[in-house]
């Protein structure tokens, strides 16, 4: 019976040793990243938690930048250091993702209340407008809520292969299933995070251990990833720091948990879009798509810039949905244009005249 007693104390106590090891491990590993990798710009208290915000650049209209869905400030550093030597521009992390604070008390993750963090935070650090928003994906739908919001602060919009809302609300059965889905592997990854787990894949693929870090991650994602090359071959674009910061980031429970908050909230952000109407008459506005964006979401793109008589959509040739990590040249130059309607700077002598421009 002792011997009984033994074994099964020890394979009791096993896994919670394992976890209790695995928590200290990322704890470690999360405060050597912060040493290693400080955030560039500020944190911002904007009450109960500290966003990150980066400047650069001087003068009028300040440009200000909304990633997508998973990004950071790094999302822009090609586009933010070309427009810094004409303008002032500021891009952010959103609660819980790059450097920013995250937790609980930062949700839900809806449009509408990132909005209010976005504006509390230019007030808080000091970042008067008018502003020029340019709002990458997801990032169009919060740039449109701002600017609904708040137009008098908003002088212009560049919006990047940005999402509708219509493709969010109503929503289908299908794709509230795959919503769902994508929430529950979030928070799923999110546990394992804290137990260090997406750390050591991430070590394990740095040394040179590909098929187990392939194999960890069709674990975590219960075989829905297949091939997570297509998640991150954007970043290939982005210098060698800049993506062992990404991966740092990804490493982290703030993040997944942040990605599930957002994806639940999709179809009620969208709603609220949708509920606040557009005021963006007069207004230059420039929508930028993809080269392979689908037939939908183009249409509804196209609908977007026809809602100013000054609005335009301009095809990246060439380039997926990272527009501007693919292309940051398009993305600042039809920043610089509209900066250039409103009789701030002079337009751009750069670029492509050639590229396919829809009215």
């Amino acid at each position: 019976m002792p011997h009984l007693l033994e074994i099964a104390g020890f394979l009791l106590g096993a896994p919670i040793g394992v976890c209790a090891l695995g928590v200290f491990y990322q704890a470690l590993g999360a405060a050597a990243d912060l040493r290693r990798y400080p955030p560039p710009g500020r944190m911002v208290d904007i009450g109960g938690r500290r966003l990150h915000i980066l400047e650069s650049g001087k003068g009028h209209p300040t440009v200000v930048c909304e990633a997508g869905l998973p990004g950071s400030v790094l999302s822009w550093s090609q586009v933010q250091r070309e427009l810094s030597r004409v303008v002032r521009v500021v891009s952010y992390d959103r609660a819980g993702l790059g450097w920013s604070e995250g937790g609980r008390g930062a949700e839900p993750r809806t449009a509408e209340r990132i909005v209010e963090e976005l504006h509390t935070l230019l007030d808080r650090a000091g970042i008067v407008g008018p502003y020029v928003l340019v709002g990458h994906s997801f990032g169009g739908l919060t740039t449109r809520l701002f600017a609904a919001r708040y137009p008098d602060e908003v002088a212009a919009l560049v919006l990047v292969d940005p999402v509708g809302p219509g493709e969010w609300s109503p929503l289908s059965e299908r794709e509230r299933r795959r919503l769902a889905g994508g929430a529950k592997l979030c928070r799923r990854a999110a546990r394992l995070a804290r137990v260090g787990l997406p750390r050591l894949v991430a070590l394990a693929a740095h040394a040179g251990a590909h098929t187990l870090a392939r194999l960890s991650v069709l674990f975590m994602s219960s075989g829905v990833v297949a091939d997570g090359g297509t998640m991150i071959g954007p970043l290939t674009k982005l210098s060698a720091r800049e993506r062992a910061i990404v991966s740092r980031f990804w490493v982290q429970p703030k993040f997944y948990q942040t990605m599930a908050g957002q994806i639940e909230a999709m179809p009620e952000s969208a709603a609220q879009v949708l509920r606040a109407g557009d005021r963006l008459e007069g207004k230059p506005v420039v929508v930028i798509s993809a080269a392979n964006t689908e037939p939908a979401r183009l249409a509804e793109q196209m609908a977007i810039a026809r809602l100013s008589s000054q609005g335009r959509l301009v095809v990246a040739r060439g380039s997926g949905h990272w527009v501007q990590l693919e292309d940051p040249e398009l993305v600042s130059g039809a920043v610089l244009g509209v900066i250039a309607q409103l009789g701030r700077v002079p337009a751009p002598s750069s670029g492509d005249p050639a590229r396919p421009t829809i009215q």
